[in-house]
């Protein structure tokens, strides 16, 4: 058996090594390493791809968070609400801006920011909701953009984790992720399901004035070179990251296919065990369909009962199956972002989760041989 990885990104990388490769020698040879053909290429094809009008490319998902939040106008005391499950830069930005950031709880099944918890927790002060796309599957975007179009707040989807998904609307209309809020960000992090060779980031809009002003801010606030029209930051894809992304996109599809077949064989292995909570698709599909396109499975991430979770990671590992914890530590409780306007009692889910979640090995190239063993483990050291 092949040695098991969190993240393959090796033997990814040998189906594509020869265009990767292509690529790249296209950029050294013409030395356009910063706003190059290649950027403006990936650029237009990842428009096409999302059916958005403008993609904004930038040096990372962080920046492109951040950058969503300046071109909004956003200013210090505005408060701006999202999941307290989740990666730190969401709520980092937030506060990196001055902004007020307001956690709240998130739902038990998807993992993802409740619409309920969003509602309570709007003041007049208020301004923005970013619904994190976790794991790889989308918010309930219908609740939440009905909150946004009500109470006249901007959504800003932090999609770095659920590129290729799709939301079905309750009317059965169907949108990328990333495409329905106001603006949205997505990480081009190595792991992530499109992944560069590097950092990279994008930021999505169908607003044009917010496209252009987001696109002067990216460099340094400039649309003509040395007029500076808007305060800005330095933040742009290179040419050489973008010619990998370019060799990656047109296989998004295939790849998250392969990550969706191997969630369902995971389930197939695990349907029934006591100890174990399957991951849930926000469509509540029996399993995981062959056609439904809703979770691309950035993570496999299951919740594991009866306080044996830190067990089982430890367990893992002495084996040689890599594991992680996503996320241990609820921001709300991070020394960075306590504030005492937080309540214990309104983050009853988060603080669950933390206790239970493990993510598995999720990757385009795991092997049936691999997810056997790998299931084998899991299932004996809870039914022990």
């Amino acid at each position: 058996m092949r040695k098991i990885q969190m993240v393959d990104l090796v033997g990814q990388y040998q189906e594509i090594k020869e265009q990767v490769k292509s690529s790249m020698d296209n950029v050294l040879n013409n030395a356009a390493f910063i706003n190059g053909p290649e950027v403006h290429a990936f650029q237009k094809e990842l428009e096409d791809y999302l059916s958005v009008k403008h993609v904004i490319p930038c040096a990372n998902g962080t920046d492109a968070l951040q950058i969503c939040m300046m071109g909004l106008g956003l200013q210090p005391g505005d408060e701006v609400i999202t999941a307290d499950f989740t990666f730190a830069a969401t709520v980092e930005v937030i506060a990196l801006l001055q902004l007020t950031p307001v956690l709240v709880d998130v739902e038990p099944d998807t993992f993802n920011i409740d619409p309920k918890a969003i509602e309570k927790a709007i003041t007049p002060k208020t301004k923005a909701i970013v619904p994190v796309h976790l794991f790889g599957q989308c918010a309930n975007m219908d609740a939440i953009m009905e909150l946004a179009q009500k109470h006249n707040l901007f959504v800003i989807e932090d999609n770095a984790q659920g590129i290729g998904a799709t939301h079905t609307f309750e009317d059965g209309t169907k949108k990328k992720s990333g495409t329905i809020g106001h603006v949205a960000s997505t990480s081009f992090f190595p792991s992530k399901n499109l992944g560069c060779y590097g950092d990279g980031g994008a930021i999505f809009t169908n607003d044009d004035d917010l496209a252009h002003t987001i696109r002067g801010m990216v460099n340094h606030g400039m649309y003509k070179r040395y007029h500076h029209d808007v305060i800005g930051v330095n933040s742009r894809l290179d040419s050489l990251q973008a010619a990998v992304l370019r060799a990656k996109l047109p296989k998004l599809d295939v790849y998250n296919a392969k990550r969706r077949a191997a969630a369902r064989k995971y389930n197939e292995a695990f349907k029934g065990q006591a100890n174990i909570v399957l991951p849930k698709t926000v469509n509540d599909c029996e399993g995981i369909c062959d056609c439904c396109d809703c979770h691309v499975f950035h993570q496999y991430t299951l919740r594991i009962l009866k306080e044996k979770r830190d067990k089982l990671v430890q367990h893992l590992n002495e084996n040689g199956v890599p594991c992680g914890v996503y996320y241990p530590i609820p921001l709300h409780s991070q020394k960075a972002y306590l504030d005492e306007r937080y309540n214990e009692a309104d983050f009853k889910v988060t603080n669950q989760l933390v206790k239970e979640v493990i993510s598995l090995p999720m990757h385009t190239e795991l092997d049936d041989e691999q997810i056997d063993f790998i299931t084998k483990l899991v299932i004996d050291f809870l039914n022990d």
